[in-house]
């Protein structure tokens, strides 16, 4: 399978918050989600000028199936600017159960009421197990069951194949 460029589908995201940005009422804030939604965020952020400082959101402490899939989350901390009242563009790498959205839903609630969030993710393989659904998507994708995406960086960003265990972990 051939996996499209991180560059051509950072265009194309671009040029669609663009649009959304505009039609914003409120501050708009930019939020990433470690570590390949932050990567995906400082680029989107520099291209779009955005004035608010970017935002970090660690969400281990969130999640609800880390235990589960036997992982062992690297804690990073959360630096989030005010969020009250204001549009929050949340950006993650790749949204495939939409549990790692919900997690970070549930931490931003934690530092204030956002007037409105815009989900953008790089990749969508649509592989739901919560309704959760992205605003700004830069491809939609099929995997198999036993396949993740996996997205390298920062510099450059590079998309690869995992192949994963029947756990979930990478084979």
């Amino acid at each position: 399978m051939s996996l499209p460029n991180p560059a051509v589908l950072l265009d194309k995201m671009t040029h669609e918050l663009k649009s959304l940005i505009s039609q914003q009422t409120t501050d708009v804030v930019m939020i990433g989600i470690h570590t390949g939604g932050a990567w995906v965020a400082q680029d989107l952020h520099q291209r779009l000028n955005l004035t608010q400082a970017l935002g970090l959101l660690d969400i281990s402490f969130y999640r609800d199936d880390f235990t589960q899939k036997g992982l062992h989350p690297q804690i990073k901390s959360s630096q989030l600017a005010d969020i009250e009242g204001k549009t929050v563009i949340l950006v993650d790498d790749v949204i495939m159960s939409g549990r790692t959205i919900r997690a970070a839903m549930n931490e931003l609630f934690d530092y204030g009421r956002p007037d409105k969030i815009i989900l953008v993710c790089l990749l969508d393989t649509g592989k739901r197990e919560l309704p959760i659904q992205a605003d700004v998507v830069g491809e939609k994708i099929t995997l198999p069951e036993d396949q993740r995406i996996k997205l390298s960086g920062p510099e450059p960003l590079a998309l690869s194949i995992a192949t994963m265990n029947k756990q979930g972990i990478p084979a």
